[in-house]
């Protein structure tokens, strides 16, 4: 009984370091979810904060304030439902908000996502869903 238990926990604990997403705690197996990798987050030491910084960063640069027919700047707040599915590309499933042309320059801005490493569960690829909330 003694060799099959600690046979079980070498086999377990080799487990853990192959998948760097599953932890074993005694009797207790977690898988965790790891978030999609932002291209240029590869080696970052906190992945999910680089992925969280590139985002904002990309909203930033790529973001183009509409204008009004008498040229004024239109501003507005908007809810992005999004997800980036197993192939790393990011889907827009809605955008909500009170501004057309808001509404509009959000949606142009998140085509241009570039494709990224996809999130994992379990070591296999997984969609992940995010709600963002803008204030444009």
């Amino acid at each position: 009984m003694k060799k099959l238990m600690f046979c079980f926990f070498l086999l377990s604990c080799t487990f853990t370091f192959a998948q760097d997403d599953v932890e074993v705690q005694g009797n207790t197996v977690t898988v965790r979810e790891k978030a999609p990798i932002w291209p240029g987050c590869e080696s970052s030491g906190n992945q999910k904060n680089c992925f969280d910084q590139k985002l904002m960063e990309h909203v930033k640069n790529n973001y183009k304030y509409p204008r009004n027919k008498d040229g004024e700047f239109v501003r507005g707040k908007v809810v992005v439902k999004m997800h980036i599915d197993e192939e790393g590309k990011t889907v827009i499933t809605s955008v909500k908000g009170d501004q057309k042309l808001v509404i509009a320059a959000v949606e142009n801005m998140l085509n241009k996502i570039p494709e990224m490493k996809p999130g994992t569960l379990a070591g296999k690829p997984v969609k992940i869903s995010y709600t963002l909330p803008l204030n444009l």
